[in-house]
């Protein structure tokens, strides 16, 4: 009987060291994360944050300080696989190695997680999906709710989310994680809770837009619709003045395959807000990378599809062949740039307004000549500093 007492006490401890193993979560905030992400990496952690699902970023930024000072200042966040969930970003593209490429490969291995599709779960995708559908109707990627929230996840990290490029310009190594694989840090979500929504206030610009605006069919489509979104792209593209812009609107445009072409470039219609795979691809490609491209059609009515792949294709340019002057330029150089190439189809379009998430007017057709660059350029620096969360 003693040796049983004594056996059913260690069996005992011994149970209560396995649940001890299983840690409680570790509480960080964001700015502590990007300014040194790599002493994070696998830890399972808890962040009081905001959330924004906004045009080409799913984030979450410091609840009470936004702006970390950094080049990102935020945590890209990733629903686990096979989630189901509605909430993400609208338009993003990120690079993955192929199955033919050639350079040497560090995959990591990463403890399973579990989302905890709980009530506060459902609320928190559900507030975040939903669109602005008020004044104008190229509100482009524009999220009604932002929310703050307590997130419990494994965080992913590096130390350096640079794309490596050897001395031709080819990637060699992979950098961080989310759009362009240019966030240092990824929260792979298991729970939320604390879920508090804040409406984000349109109101002066839908006072000015008042929903009126259309994008018109291109010059020579002889009146057609936009059922095919790509090929009222290319056609859009072909009617740019030639310059450095229109250029770089048809390069981005022909940047996606045709037909049954196999070029490494694939264009998925969903939501883009799983845990993408460190591995490579089953796939080969010239240059041995992949690039995904992932649109939420649902939050991209109408022409806007045309317009987010001018966007999305700039992107994937910005990313097999940058600029000399762009291959190692930070995200926020990369943003501004495709934000201007993507108000060509607007502009070219008849489209009278434009507005980015946040509320932040980008284009007016009432705008005269003379103001239009500085009024575009405002709203611009202002967006990316802060909806997008980034610096220089």
């Amino acid at each position: 009987m003693k040796r049983s007492v004594v056996l059913f006490g260690f069996l005992l401890a011994f149970g209560c060291g396995l649940h001890a193993q299983a840690a409680a979560p570790v509480d960080v905030n964001v700015c502590d994360v990007v300014k040194s992400p790599a002493k994070y990496d696998g830890q399972m952690v808890r962040i009081k944050g905001t959330v924004v699902a906004g045009f080409d970023e799913f984030v979450i930024k410091d609840a009470t300080d936004p702006n970390c000072g950094f080049q990102v200042n935020g945590i890209w966040l990733s629903y686990p696989q096979g989630s189901k969930a509605k909430s993400g970003p609208v338009a993003i593209v990120t690079a993955q190695p192929a199955h033919n490429f050639a350079g040497t490969l560090k995959t990591a291995t990463r403890a399973a997680v579990t989302l905890d599709k709980s009530k506060d779960f459902k609320q928190f995708d559900s507030l975040l999906a939903q669109p602005h559908q008020k004044g104008a109707d190229m509100c482009l990627g524009c999220a009604r709710y932002e929310v703050t929230a307590t997130l419990v996840g494994r965080l992913d990290t590096v130390a350096d989310a640079t794309i490596k490029r050897d001395a031709s310009g080819k990637i060699v190594g992979f950098g961080g994680f989310g759009n362009l694989n240019a966030y240092p840090a990824r929260l792979v979500l298991e729970s939320v809770s604390d879920v508090t929504p804040k409406e984000v206030d349109y109101s002066k610009t839908d006072a000015i837009t008042k929903g009126d605006s259309v994008l018109t069919p291109t010059p020579g489509s002889g009146g057609a619709g936009f059922d095919d979104p790509f090929a009222a792209a290319v056609r859009m593209a072909s009617h740019m003045n030639a310059g450095a812009l229109g250029d770089d609107a048809q390069k981005a445009v022909a940047a996606f395959p045709t037909g049954k072409q196999q070029n490494g470039v694939s264009v998925v219609f969903a939501e883009g807000n799983e845990v993408t795979p460190d591995g490579p691809g089953a796939k080969d490609s010239p240059d041995g990378v992949l690039f995904n491209c992932f649109l939420n059609r649902d939050r991209l009515p109408g022409p806007s599809t045309i317009v987010a792949l001018f966007h999305v294709g700039q992107h994937v340019n910005d990313l097999r062949s940058p600029k000399p002057d762009d291959a190692d330029a930070p995200l926020i150089v990369l943003e501004n740039n495709d934000w201007v190439v993507t108000s060509l189809p607007v502009i070219i379009g008849g489209q009278k307004f434009m507005t980015l998430p946040g509320g932040y007017l980008f284009w007016n057709a009432a705008w005269s000549a003379d103001e239009r660059q500085d009024k575009m350029e405002a709203a611009l620096k202002d967006y990316l500093s802060n909806e997008a969360l980034l610096s220089r």
